[in-house]
């Protein structure tokens, strides 16, 4: 019941980002923002809600080693808990667990070859087979159009979907098709991609690609106290 009550919940439903279609397998997803606007925060919670409907995530952290990651999972849990006021216990989550695989690289010694060879050694031994990817931490201020189309293809050929975070920055002006500088050269490669736009003390959600809708600012926030996606009020 306390995993139903947290699925059902969910403020991502007002997003269209709860179901298999949002992202289909070998699709990807980026979510966009400042430095410190809750990139990484949004992501773990669309993690930890495939994770209560028993799917593996494979986090690949660039920054942030295990122990930090780990954190974010477990505060951001109960966080969530607490918002939803669900009364969650110590069996959920280590039942929960067993779904996360963390691994960490540094941003220089990242490549898809590595990652296929420790993903191949992890399925085949069947230690862990996952789902979704979580990348974060991907320089996408530099040319990383090749790493991005290999692990399309990775992604491809292991039927999994890979959501991204992408640093954007105060001074830059969006293309004239509305996107931040950094996906100009990427958007045939991904298929959805939401922006954390500050606003005051407001954090607006806007959809800029995908989920069947056109470009638009949703009427969910995101939460900058919290760091929680909160529904309309």
């Amino acid at each position: 019941m306390m995993k139903k009550d947290l699925l059902l919940r969910n403020p991502l439903h007002q997003l269209g980002l709860t179901s298999e279609d949002s992202l289909p397998d070998g699709s990807f997803g980026a979510v966009l923002a400042r430095a410190g606007i809750g990139k990484t925060a949004f992501l773990v919670q669309i993690a930890l809600h495939t994770m209560l409907r028993d799917r593996n995530i494979l986090h690949i952290s660039l920054d942030d080693p295990v122990e930090k990651v780990t954190l974010w999972y477990r505060e951001v849990f109960n966080l969530l808990a607490e918002k939803r006021n669900v009364q969650v216990s110590a069996p959920l989550w280590d039942d929960l667990l067993p779904r996360r695989f963390i691994m960490t690289f540094k941003v220089e010694g990242f490549s898809v070859p590595k990652l296929k060879e420790r993903m191949t050694d992890l399925i085949e031994q069947n230690i862990f087979r996952p789902h979704t990817l979580i990348v974060d931490g991907v320089p996408f201020d530099n040319d990383v159009r090749d790493l991005i189309k290999d692990l399309k293809d990775l992604s491809a050929a292991t039927g999994v979907r890979c959501w991204f975070t992408v640093r954007t920055h105060r001074h830059e002006a969006p293309t004239p098709d509305g996107m931040p500088p950094q996906m100009a050269s990427l958007q045939d490669l991904f298929d959805v991609s939401v922006q954390l736009v500050p606003d005051g003390e407001d954090i607006h959600i806007r959809i800029l690609k995908g989920l069947e809708t056109p470009p638009r600012d949703t009427a969910v926030r995101f939460d900058p106290a919290t760091m929680l996606i909160n529904e309309p009020e």
